[in-house]
């Protein structure tokens, strides 16, 4: 709007007239927030830890030719192939070399889990020092009357882990409630994803052959606070093959809680990535207590961060809200959403994702009434927000939003 001066100011910021729930949200003692995360053993470096002038240098430091470099990323990120001992078209006396120093097991499967048909697999994973984390691959588009064939809208979604546990410690979720055991490498968070090509390529779902489609930064960890190895995996992810998977980084999206610094930090990198806000209130007084990083970054700084990222990319954002039966399910909140998100733009450039509240073991809360939860929508349609409400996908395996506790139970080593 503009003043009597000539120049533009910004909106007053709306305030909260809005009030918390009248019993303490979290139960027992809250968990502090863990920044950095603690000193284990690192993995081995992988093929996919370095870059493509590293893997030169490593290649011709064997006493290799130069090109075997480009040879080697052929099989693993074209043919989704991860044991160079079968390689033919390298030397034999390199192939025992190659796999011992370029691809070691970074990550062991402990169980696998499937429902909805099928096209929802959680997989437990071991990581080289015990710690555990989980991954969710997820196909739409199969009928469930008609499983059978390959259909061309048949997508494939994987959700992955960047960390080994989380420590932004938000009480509704399962993950952030186990703490913070380790960061992980870049090579750990992509061989997730070469494992859910593999099972893709085999043909192993309902739907028949495919390829990874979307891949989500949602699993367990804040995938900002281990910046350095997400990014590496982002471009191991989507840089063209053979130095990279090929996948287009509008297929990518990577979630955080509201690390405003490392939000700015990925606004430079000009990648047109999709960023996922994960908000959940909109006054400060509730996210103080259900995000509790709020206390350090506030709703509107973590907003206007996100602002600033859809400027500069041109993509949408999309703001994560779960849905918490008389928590912060009220039409108060949702229209204070609304306010807030329009005062900073009014050209669409944020999508509110709505979650409703997936179970986990021992918490009083659980999902907004369908009433409420439409009356929520609803009020957004109203302001003109696009809106939509996630599909709960994978609630009876734990796989599903905020239930990633990678529980080993059913493993006998664990």
């Amino acid at each position: 709007m503009s003043a009597p001066d000539g120049r533009n100011h910004a909106a007053p910021r709306p305030q909260a007239e809005l009030t918390l729930p009248a019993e303490p949200l979290a139960e027992g003692k809250a968990l502090p927030l863990v920044f950095k995360a603690p000193r284990r053993g690192k993995p081995a470096p992988h093929w996919i830890d370095l870059s493509v002038d590293e893997r030169v240098a490593a290649v011709k430091e064997m006493g290799l030719p130069a090109f075997r470099a480009k040879q080697i990323s052929k099989h693993y990120f074209e043919r989704f192939e991860t044991d160079p001992t079968t390689w033919t078209d390298l030397p034999a006396a390199a192939r025992e070399q190659v796999a011992d120093k370029f691809f070691p097991e970074l990550i062991s499967p402990v169980n696998e889990q499937r429902c909805d048909g099928d096209t929802t697999v959680k997989t437990l994973w071991r990581l080289h020092d015990g710690a555990l984390v989980e991954s969710v691959l997820m196909r739409y588009g199969v009928r469930r009357d008609d499983p059978t064939g390959e259909r061309s809208h048949v997508r494939n979604t994987l959700c992955i882990s960047s960390q080994a546990g989380c420590g932004m410690a938000c009480p509704f979720c399962a993950t952030g409630q186990g703490g913070l055991q380790r960061n992980m490498s870049a090579g750990e968070i992509v061989a997730q994803v070469m494992h859910a090509e593999q099972v893709l390529a085999a043909g192993d779902l309902p739907g028949g052959v495919g390829q990874v489609n979307n891949i989500v930064f949602m699993g367990m960890g804040e995938p900002l606070a281990n910046y350095k190895a997400v990014m590496s995996a982002v471009h191991a992810i989507s840089d063209p093959a053979p130095d990279g998977l090929g996948m287009s980084r509008r297929g990518i999206t990577v979630s955080t809680v509201g690390l405003v610094p490392k939000i700015n930090q990925l606004t430079a990198e000009g990648l047109p990535i999709t960023l996922a806000i994960s908000l959940h209130a909109p006054d400060d007084e509730l996210r103080d207590e259900l995000v509790p990083i709020n206390t350090r970054y506030k709703v509107d700084e973590v907003l206007d961060a996100a602002f600033a990222y859809a400027e500069t990319t041109r993509r949408r954002v999309s703001i994560e809200y779960i849905l918490i039966k008389d928590i912060n399910d009220q039409v108060e909140r949702a229209r204070l959403l609304a306010k807030r998100i329009k005062e900073r733009g009014d050209w669409g450039w944020a999508h509110v994702n709505l979650i409703p509240l997936n179970p986990t073991p021992g918490s009083k809360w659980t999902a907004s009434r369908k009433s409420d939860e439409q009356a929520f929508v609803k009020t957004l349609e109203n302001w003109q927000i696009p809106v939509t409400v996630r599909d709960t996908r994978g609630q009876e395996i734990d796989g599903a939003c905020g239930q990633l506790a990678a529980q080993g139970a059913e493993d006998p080593e664990a």
